[in-house]
């Protein structure tokens, strides 16, 4: 039985621990944190990863997600577009879903290491030694990094994009208030955007990026979201209507949308650790999982097949970019034209008129179901 070690239990994380337990191999998951926990994210998940999940056994019902089916798009100054969202999706918190996908791997045999880092990974004999921060090393046959946006192995890893500083910090909140159920929308204001959709319980994710820059301008998060954010008077609408139901926000930095490669020292790469796209496409969940049925349905081959480590390296480099690069691309595309006032105004006054522009952008963001 081959042992893999999966660092990091997000949602490739876990998606991929499920499948790989249930191949027959010994998966044992290290995750920084206790479950249940907030993080930083859209919460906004497309239905093309529905058939997938289901077939792994989760009941999507269990979670009482909301069904979103609309999109719409504002500028900073409060111009918008509305379009359908042609294969829709579904809202459910982080909170809800990890921790749900958590205790279904546990049921399954799935072994985790919770409130424990990996510090270090090395490669030697075609083996694996993962060193962890409460000083024990464990031996893997193979090693998938899920670990996120960032984290101390990039350096490890001397990760291009890791040496380079990057502007951009992300800020989610919890919120109860009166929003359409099933409407995503995206918000513009001076160097960045918000999101705003339904997810459990009758509560709503509003989440944001934004830049160091703005919130150094302002000296705090809460006098930043008064003089930017709220100049968009939907977003003003947000905060003057709606009940916060937490006192302090999540909040991450140096959010990079850099190129990344998904293979390193031999690691497999997935999820967030491989390759982030831009919040506004609203797709980094559902990659996350696509990733981890990719990663998983490859490394089952390789356990059960006479297919050599270079092999599945060169397969998996190969099937990744194939899925996710164009739509990563695009992402910096769009990343490069909303938040800019003047930009984005013309944006949404161009999309507004081409209808078929905006579905070309969605289609070109977002997968088919699988």
């Amino acid at each position: 039985m081959k042992n893999i070690i999966i660092i990091g239990g997000g949602l490739a994380g876990l998606v991929a621990s499920l499948q790989l337990q249930d191949a027959g191999a010994a998966v044992t998951v290290i995750e920084r944190k206790q479950y249940p926990f907030h993080r930083v994210c859209g919460e906004y998940i497309s239905n093309e990863v529905k058939p997938f999940l289901q077939s792994l056994g989760v009941s999507l019902a269990a979670l009482q997600p909301a069904t979103i089916k609309q999109f719409m798009l504002s500028s900073p100054a409060g111009k918008t577009l509305h379009a359908p969202l042609d294969l829709g999706g579904f809202g459910v918190s982080r909170y809800t879903l990890d921790n749900y996908l958590y205790r279904l791997a546990q049921s399954r045999g799935v072994n985790f290491i919770l409130n424990t880092s990996a510090t270090e990974v090395t490669f030697n004999q075609d083996n694996f030694a993962v060193e962890l921060s409460d000083g024990r090393t464990l031996p893997a046959d193979l090693v998938i990094g899920c670990y996120g946006k960032r984290a101390n192995l990039d350096r490890q890893f001397q990760r291009s994009f890791f040496q380079q500083r990057s502007p951009y910090i992300g800020v989610k909140y919890h919120i109860k208030t009166d929003f359409p159920k099933d409407l995503i929308a995206l918000h513009n204001f001076n160097d960045g955007y918000a999101g705003i959709s339904a997810i459990e319980d009758d509560k709503y994710c509003f989440c944001y990026l934004t830049t160091r820059k703005n919130l150094k301008k302002h000296g705090s998060i809460a006098l930043m979201e008064q003089a930017e954010l709220q100049q968009n008077p939907y977003i003003k609408q947000i905060f003057k209507k709606s009940e916060f139901l937490y006192s302090q926000p999540e909040v991450i930095n140096e959010i990079s949308f850099a190129p990344k490669s998904c293979l390193e020292n031999h690691v497999l790469m997935c999820g967030d650790a491989a390759g982030l796209i831009t919040p506004l496409c609203g797709n980094g969940m559902a990659m996350a999982i696509h990733g981890a049925k990719i990663v998983s349905d490859l490394v089952r081959e390789y356990l059960y097949s006479k297919c050599i480590r270079e092999q599945l390296e060169q397969n998996y480099v190969q099937h990744w970019q194939n899925q996710f690069a164009r739509r990563l691309q695009v992402g910096r595309l769009i990343q490069g034209v909303f938040g800019k006032p003047i930009l984005s105004e013309a944006a949404v006054a161009t999309l507004k008129i081409i209808p078929g522009a905006v579905n070309f952008l969605i289609k070109n963001t977002h997968g088919k179901a699988f």
